[in-house]
């Protein structure tokens, strides 16, 4: 089945897309419990997932299900994959504290989970999980404005959803590269809640009530950016003069990288989503289990497979430059 055609079945039928699926023969089957499908970033993590060699020639069978941003429904998801029986499942959750009973269900059945991307607070509930480090990129966010303005400036934070461990950590992050810029005034922080809309409203309103003197944005993720980046557009303002910083390395963003009126740093999908199938895949089979992704140091890639038992794999960030973004934007249209 294709990527679009899985999602659009898991988005259509919920949980009950689990039981469907079920009836095809596979070596293993895995079921990945994402936040989101109506974001670029899950969607290129699915689409990621579903060209891991073990699910191309069916020996993994993957039923990706769309958590619709609601942690009620993926708690509902966790208990439909543990009496279908999978092998294993691949968790992005919505909820940095929502998400631990349900894997804490999951593991005592004999389920084991493997994180990726956004994650619990107790993750030590996880088999293993795979992820790039949030504080890192919040850092990363705060330091691309701060130096752009010299340390000297009014800035907004516009942050993801409320409780989501992305959203979290980034501030964690922001807030600590911003204790070292005393010159730095943050006149607005509020959630945007991961949207490109709600953050051109919320940047809109907040270029109104300030008289426009802000100076920089800084955007927990690239869909609020370029929302922000919009705003600062209509209102009359140069972007090479009001820095707007995101992070994920979605297509759009990396076409505002080009022309130069953002900047991002990629978080790469392809090694969250296919480190993770990896993963599940060796918790399913045991030490036996040779791993498939060109991630892998194995393979040829550059992050460490050791024996497949590590309980934490860290992707590192990709920061978008003039020097690197045509090459990213390649990629993309080749994936």
């Amino acid at each position: 089945m294709s990527v679009n055609r899985r999602i659009a079945l898991a988005a259509i039928l919920g949980v009950s897309a689990l039981a469907a699926n079920a009836a095809q023969a596979a070596d293993l089957r895995v079921a990945a419990i994402v936040q989101s499908l109506d974001t670029e970033f899950n969607v290129l993590w699915a689409n990621a997932a579903e060209r891991h060699p073990l699910v191309q020639d069916g020996t993994i069978e993957l039923t990706i299900l769309d958590g619709r941003m609601d942690p009620f429904n993926q708690s509902n998801q966790f208990d439909t994959a543990i009496n279908e029986g999978y092998d294993a499942i691949i968790f992005i959750p919505v909820d940095i504290n929502a998400g631990n009973d349900p894997v804490a269900r999951a593991m005592e059945a004999g389920v084991p989970v493997i994180g990726s991307n956004t994650l619990i607070s107790d993750t030590d509930l996880y088999q293993s999980y795979i992820s790039s480090n949030d504080v890192v990129a919040g850092e990363m966010l705060a330091r691309s404005v701060i130096e752009r303005l010299d340390g000297e400036g009014n800035v907004v934070i516009v942050e993801g959803m409320i409780g989501q461990s992305a959203q979290v950590q980034r501030l964690e992050g922001i807030q600590k590269v911003l204790a070292e810029y005393p010159g730095i005034n943050v006149v607005e922080t509020r959630t945007a809640n991961w949207s490109r809309a709600e953050a051109l409203t919320l940047v809109e309103n907040w270029l109104i009530s300030n008289g426009g003197n802000i100076q920089g944005v800084i955007a927990e993720n690239d869909e609020m950016a370029i929302g922000a980046l919009e705003a600062v557009k209509a209102y009359g303002l140069d972007p090479a003069n009001v820095p707007v910083a995101g992070v994920d390395g979605i297509t759009d963003a990396l076409l505002a990288v080009q022309r130069g009126e953002m900047m991002s740093t990629l978080q790469d999908a392809n090694a969250l989503a296919q480190g993770a199938i990896d993963l599940a895949a060796a918790a399913a089979q045991g030490d036996s289990y040779e791993p498939r992704a060109e991630i892998w140091d194995v393979n040829g890639g550059s992050l460490e497979w050791g024996d497949g038992t590590e309980q934490q794999y860290s992707v590192p960030w990709v920061p978008v430059t003039a020097d690197n973004v045509d090459e990213l934007l390649a990629l993309r249209e080749g994936a």
